[in-house]
């Protein structure tokens, strides 16, 4: 049986944020810390084990023998056994790390340069490090080894995903010049339902309804934002109001965790050197068409793959989901439109344009606010082409309007005046449970009878929309602000 530190020592361990024992609090000496466990890492990877000898003891007599003629203390011996514990039963220093819930990435610069990121906050953390390069890569190879992927001179670079979901990204020498980087974005549970968004501040629970019957009224939509901005994490959730239909999720690592019962998850390839056969997003979205799916998501659109995307949507794949690193919502449908026409198809300006008009009904935009938090900042729809340009209808933003004494965002979300185009074909599908968001005094007619004909409304810069939120508390949908 392995035991940890905790259960051989009874080390009471500090009620702190990340849950996590600072080298500095119990080994005062750095220098002589890292010199022992150095001592230590490198007798058991060049000594074997005694056959009649358990793990433990064997941990216990190199440390016997290493510190002997230094006056440690029990708590320093401890910390040092936890630290071999670690690196054998464990992911070495990373172990607490990736074992703390409130920690969403960890960024490995060098063996003494860490970064976390707790509730959108980047901070450097001095209480932990790796003995030297060739530890960093041991540590990221006994995590990919699972998923039979490899990191050498010859594959210099791995995108991977570990088996709790979270996503692994390694850089090591010839392609980084100072060494070794890893990027580990860890999967949320928690951010897994719509509740949690609109707990945490994410969106408002008007945006959460429409979103909700935008998925299962079947309209076709795309996800922007920047890097680490949660663009994943909304997908996911909004995967999760799909019904029973048959879903096939396309990712280069897969990091979907879909409950639905008829899901079919495919994996990118990459090319190594036993095997040059390299699957790209672009082959697995033309596959997947021979498949039969109700639904096709693709975990990010880069390349060659918008086509066939943009193909799916318009094939009688209706209701599938995508994402795409972008500024905002204009951004991304220009984004759209340069890997159509860098994808080697001859193809006029004006069909791409007209081809995204006809397949892509929403595109929502996430971004992280300078305070960390994310936040749902437009739901926008196509309204069609105007002037040669395809022109969008904000549906909900967020607009800040400073910071808070804190530093925290200061803003407001809020729904614009008129009746989506969208809405049509959400309740063409018999969801009619958002009528009092757009039809707040219940003047929506009968289903029974025939919809009236809404007059298009602009939106005019200088006019004051009606207010979701306001600085943070929820008003619902208030009267207009003069």
């Amino acid at each position: 049986m392995k035991q940890s530190l905790r259960d051989a020592f009874d080390i009471k361990v500090k009620d702190k944020k990340i849950n996590i024992i600072s080298d500095y609090e119990i080994f005062k000496d750095k220098k002589l810390l890292d010199k022992l466990r150095t001592e230590i890492v490198e007798n058991l990877i060049d000594k074997e084990m005694p056959k009649d000898t358990s793990l433990n003891e064997w941990i216990n007599d190199l440390i016997d023998k290493t510190v002997e003629g230094y006056d440690l203390s029990n708590l320093e011996r401890s910390h040092l056994f936890n630290l071999i514990d670690n690196e054998i039963n464990g992911y070495g220093p990373i172990t607490e790390l990736l074992n703390s819930k409130n920690i969403t990435e960890i960024m490995i610069n060098s063996p003494n340069e860490i970064y976390i990121e707790i509730d959108g906050v980047i901070t450097k953390d001095d209480s932990i490090s790796f003995i030297n390069d060739e530890h960093i890569i041991r540590t990221v190879q006994r995590l990919i080894e699972p998923l039979g992927r490899t990191i050498d001179a010859t594959n210099p670079m791995v995108d991977s995903r570990l088996e709790d979901g979270s996503r692994i990204n390694a850089v090591i020498p010839p392609l980084s010049t100072k060494g070794p980087v890893v990027t580990i974005r860890k999967f949320k549970e928690s951010m897994s339902n719509i509740d949690e968004l609109i707990r945490i501040g994410t969106l408002t629970p008007y945006m959460a309804r429409f979103l909700e019957a935008a998925v299962k009224g079947k309209l076709n939509m795309v996800i922007c934002g920047g890097t680490g901005s949660g663009k994943t994490t909304l997908l996911n959730v909004l995967s999760s109001f799909i019904g029973d239909e048959r879903i096939i999720t396309i990712e280069d690592a897969a990091e979907l965790k879909l409950n639905q019962s008829h899901v079919i998850s495919l994996e990118t390839k990459t090319m190594n050197y036993t095997n040059n056969n390299e699957i790209t997003i672009r082959d697995l979205v033309i596959n997947s068409l021979r498949m039969r799916p109700d639904r096709i998501i693709v975990g990010e659109v880069r390349g060659k793959e918008a086509f066939d995307m943009l193909q799916a949507m318009n094939t009688g794949h209706d209701g599938s989901l995508t994402t795409m690193h972008a500024n905002g919502p204009s951004d991304a449908l220009n984004r759209l439109e340069t890997m159509v026409l860098m994808g080697g198809f001859e193809i006029p300006v004006k069909a791409v344009r007209e081809y995204i008009t006809s397949a892509i009904d929403l595109v929502i935009n996430i971004e992280r606010m300078s305070d960390g938090k994310r936040k749902v900042t437009s739901i926008s729809e196509i309204e069609g082409i105007h002037d040669g340009e395809i022109k969008l209808k904000e549906i909900f933003a967020f607009k800040q309007l400073g910071l808070t004494e804190k530093g925290e965002v200061d803003g407001e979300f809020i729904l614009y005046d008129g009746i989506p185009k969208v809405y049509q074909k959400i309740k063409a599908h018999g969801i009619l449970d958002i009528e009092d968001i757009f039809y707040p005094d219940n003047q929506e007619p009968s289903p029974l009878n025939k919809v009236p004909q809404l007059p298009e409304k602009e939106i005019i810069p200088d006019k004051k929309p009606e207010i979701l939120y306001y600085k943070g508390k929820y008003e619902g949908i208030g009267p207009k602000i003069e």
